[in-house]
């Protein structure tokens, strides 16, 4: 491979690694004393679920409830998870293909705490999420018992969930020791965190092509640059590489 060859990846590999994530956070959903917590990232959709012990607990995707043929994720006394709606009033069908995966199923003072996780585009009839901020309406509710049968009508309700851009724990673990960079975009004068950790660094532009080096410092002038995006290859003092996207204006 040529030198030109392997600046030009360079963009693509950072481009992986820079991958968003978003979240609603825990809403809560107050008729039914139940919250929720949607996460998304390039994958797969992680959802949080919480609500008695005692009560099977549903979320269905869309902005009608039990609408025929809508999506939805329902915690009950059977193996079954993933479920379509067959209209008001119709008990629900379970899907062929269950997609949801459960991470994980605590009880505490009668609480449940629910994690499970599946693709973001599931299986066949699946609601799609996509990886990216925006609005999603939900429908929920719970039962009287785990036993899939009727709700109480004051044991459902609507939400519309807002997913926002966030970064995973263990990525916001890893920020506080990480060589960050700042304001982005920028002007004139980047400045960068944990300069203690830079031994030298490199500006590359969209092609690949270096524009700009130094060793370590606790800014830099990027004022001749032209507006665009770059790409920053760091190689910290134990010569590990890490890499940022900057948006010059």
């Amino acid at each position: 491979m040529t030198k030109k060859n392997l600046l030009l990846c360079i963009p693509l590999f950072i481009s992986g690694m820079v991958s968003s994530q978003f979240s609603t956070g825990t809403v809560s959903l107050p008729t039914t004393s139940m919250s929720v917590k949607i996460d998304v990232d390039a994958t797969n959709v992680t959802m949080t679920l919480t609500g008695s012990s005692t009560s099977w607990l549903g979320i269905g995707f869309s902005d009608e409830g039990m609408k025929a043929g809508a999506d939805g994720f329902i915690y009950n006394s059977t193996a079954n998870r993933d479920y379509t709606f067959n209209g008001v009033g119709v008990t629900p069908s379970a899907d062929a293909a269950q997609n949801w995966t459960e991470l994980s199923n605590t009880v505490s003072a009668g609480t449940r705490t629910l994690v499970v996780r599946r693709t973001l585009a599931g299986g066949s009839g699946d609601f799609a999420f996509t990886n990216s901020a925006g609005t999603l309406p939900v429908f929920y509710a719970k039962g009287s018992a785990l036993n899939l049968a009727n709700h109480g009508g004051g044991n459902r309700d609507y939400a519309t969930l807002t997913l926002a851009p966030s970064l995973a724990v263990d990525e916001a673990n890893a920020s506080a020791k990480k060589i960050g960079v700042y304001p982005n975009p920028v002007k004139d004068i980047l400045n960068f965190t944990n300069t203690d950790k830079i031994s030298s660094l490199k500006i590359y532009d969209s092609t690949g092509k270096q524009v700009l080096s130094q060793k370590s410092a606790a800014s830099l002038d990027v004022s001749q640059l032209m507006k665009g995006v770059y790409f920053i290859e760091f190689e910290s003092t134990d010569g590990l590489k890490s890499y940022e996207k900057l948006i010059k204006n």
